[in-house]
C-alpha cells in the first residue's frame, strides 16, 4: 500500500512540477480577471467554464460530504480534507510546499487551472502574447497539453489506480478513457484536429492505463491484484484484437508491458485514422462474441474485457459518426456492464451479435 501511495503523490506532482521545481502557482484567482480567462467571449471564458461547470471544482468540497467521512473512518486517517492520501487528488495544492504558493492559490480550489497546465508564475504574463506561440509558452514551463500524451498524462495518475485500502473502504473503482472523459468535460478549450482527436485520445488513454494499471499488478497481491490483473488482460486483449496493441498481450514480463504501452501511446500522438480503418477496427471488435463465453475465461476477465470493450465501440462509433444507427444497441451494451457483481456474460453476448449486426 505504502508504495501504491508515494507512486500517487510522485505522478501527481510530476503533474504539477514536472520541470519547474522552483515555480510558484498563482492560483485559480490569477486566471480569472476579465481581461484574461474571466471575460466574456469563447477565447476569455475559461475561468468562467471552469468555476461554474467544471466537475474538477469539487474536487475538494467531496472530501467533506458523509461518503468520504465514512471513508476516513474506515482508514483510520481522521479528516479526509487534511489526510494527504485524498487530498493528493482532491486537493493537489496541498502536497506543494508552502514557498511555491503565492497568495492567491489556496487548497480548497479544488483541482484547478495549474495542476493541468504548469505552475503559472513564468509564464502568466505572456502566455497570451499574440507574439508567443505554443512552443514559447511550453519553453515558459506550461505544459503541452495540445499533446495527448501529456494530456493523459496529467489526468491518468488520479483517474486510474487507487490504493487498495482505500477501495476496500468504498472509494469507487475508477476506470481511465481519455475521450470519452473528455468529451463529457465542459470544455474550455478547442482541438485543433477534431477528425483524429476522438480516436487518437481513445488509444493514447488506453494505452496509457494499461501501463499504470501493469505498473500497479506488478506491486499488489491477493484479491485487489487479481482484481487489477483481470483489468490489465482485458487492455491487452483490446489493444491487440484492434490490431493497434504491437502484440503487447505477449510480454510476460510487467516492465515489458509498461515499456510497450508507453510506446503505443507516444507513437498514437500521430494517429489519424481513415473512416474506413475506424470501420473495420470496429467490425473486427464487434466480432468477439464468442470469446465471451469460452469455459475457461473468469466472471472478472470477461466482465473486464466487456467494459473496455463497450467503451472502445462507443468512442470508435463517434469518431467514425455512425452513433445514431447503433445507439439501441450500444446504450444494451453500456447496460451490461454498469456492475461487474451481477453481469452476465450470455445476454452482453447476444447484444453485442446484435451491435455486430447492425454495423
Amino acid at each position: 500500500m505504502g508504495r501504491v501511495f508515494l507512486l500517487l503523490i510522485a505522478l501527481a506532482a510530476t503533474v504539477l512540477a514536472r520541470d519547474e521545481s522552483n515555480s510558484r502557482f498563482v492560483g485559480a484567482a490569477g486566471c480569472k480577471s476579465s481581461s484574461c480567462h474571466g471575460g466574456a467571449g469563447e477565447k476569455r471564458s475559461q475561468y468562467i467554464t471552469w468555476s461554474q461547470k467544471d466537475f474538477h471544482t469539487r474536487a475538494y468540497t467531496i472530501l467533506l460530504d458523509a461518503r468520504s467521512a465514512r471513508i476516513a473512518e474506515a482508514l483510520g486517517i481522521g479528516q479526509p480534507q487534511s489526510s494527504a492520501r485524498c487530498t493528493v487528488c482532491h486537493s493537489p495544492f496541498q502536497s506543494v510546499a508552502a514557498d511555491r504558493l503565492t497568495a492567491t492559490a489556496h487548497p480548497d480550489e479544488g483541482v484547478s487551472c495549474e495542476n493541468c497546465h504548469g505552475a503559472a508564475e513564468p509564464w502568466l504574463r505572456g502566455h497570451t502574447r499574440s507574439d508567443w506561440t505554443n512552443a514559447t509558452r511550453v519553453s515558459a514551463g506550461m505544459h503541452d497539453l495540445r499533446n495527448h500524451y501529456a494530456r493523459a498524462n496529467a489526468c491518468v495518475a488520479c483517474h486510474q489506480n487507487v490504493d487498495t485500502e482505500i477501495l476496500k473502504a468504498g472509494h469507487p473503482e475508477l476506470v481511465f478513457e481519455l475521450d470519452g472523459q473528455s468529451v463529457n468535460e465542459p470544455k474550455h478549450w478547442q482541438e485543433e484536429d477534431t477528425a483524429a482527436s476522438g480516436p487518437r485520445s481513445w488509444l493514447i488513454g488506453q494505452a496509457v492505463a494499461l501501463r499504470e494499471i501493469s505498473w500497479a499488478v506488478s506491486n499488489i497481491k491477493g484479491e485487489t491484484g487479481n482484481r487489477l490483473f483481470s483489468q490489465m488482460s482485458a487492455l491487452t486483449w483490446l489493444l491487440d484484437k484492434a490490431g493497434l496493441g504491437e502484440n503487447v498481450s505477449s510480454f510476460s514480463s510487467y516492465p515489458g508491458i509498461q515499456l510497450q504501452a508507453d510506446g503505443i501511446a507516444r507513437n498514437a500522438v500521430k494517429w489519424s485514422p481513415t473512416h474506413e480503418q475506424l470501420m473495420s477496427i470496429l467490425q473486427t471488435l464487434a466480432a468477439t462474441d464468442s470469446e465471451f463465453t469460452m469455459a475457461n475465461s473468469s466472471g472478472a476477465d470477461n466482465f473486464y474485457r466487456a467494459l473496455r470493450l463497450t467503451l472502445a465501440l462507443d468512442r470508435l462509433s463517434a469518431a467514425a459518426n455512425i452513433s445514431l444507427k447503433i445507439d439501441k444497441e450500444l446504450n444494451a451494451l453500456r447496460a451490461d456492464v454498469q456492475r461487474h457483481y451481477d453481469f452476465d456474460a450470455a445476454a452482453f453476448t447476444q447484444h453485442l451479435r446484435a451491435f455486430h449486426a447492425k454495423l
